[in-house]
């Protein structure tokens, strides 16, 4: 067929988990099957109600922190400290020797950094006038394995 004959059209659901299983094919062949291993904690008050919570996963000997958030009422009470270092415990637990994450110049940079996180990229306006910062650092080994 020739180039010109091509058409690049939208992709349907079924098609673009189509598109991911050929590119897990493809990694698998070089590396093997990987495994994603979610780690999903919750903070809750005394009444249940959702107060914070760390979304990540480990794959690949990485944690990857998807989401960290905190309640804006429950904010400064080390709330965030504690789950990030509990995630990282659970990461060590699943293999994980490092770890990445990205902020927005208006989330949580100086956050991470105080808890080791190094800037190893960043993007200028992404948004416009703002910047999104990656982030990662080196994990400590599970207790028993030092």
């Amino acid at each position: 067929m020739a180039m010109e004959e091509l058409l690049i059209g939208h992709a349907s659901g079924d098609e673009a988990e189509l598109v991911c299983a050929h590119l897990r094919a493809f990694n698998d062949a070089a590396i093997g099957e990987i495994k994603f291993l979610p780690i999903q904690l919750v903070v809750r008050d005394g009444a249940g109600g959702l107060m914070a919570g760390v979304v990540a996963e480990v794959a690949l000997g990485w944690l990857e922190v998807h989401v960290l958030w905190v309640d804006e009422y429950a904010r400064n009470k080390d709330l965030g400290s504690r789950l990030l270092i509990a995630c990282e415990q659970q990461a060590t637990l699943l293999g994980a020797h490092s770890a990445r994450l990205d902020t927005f110049d208006w989330q949580a940079l100086d956050f991470y950094s105080r808890h080791g996180y190094i800037v190893f990229g960043e993007l200028p306006d992404y948004p416009h006038g703002r910047k999104r910062y990656f982030m990662s650092k080196s994990l400590p080994l599970p207790p028993g394995d030092q």
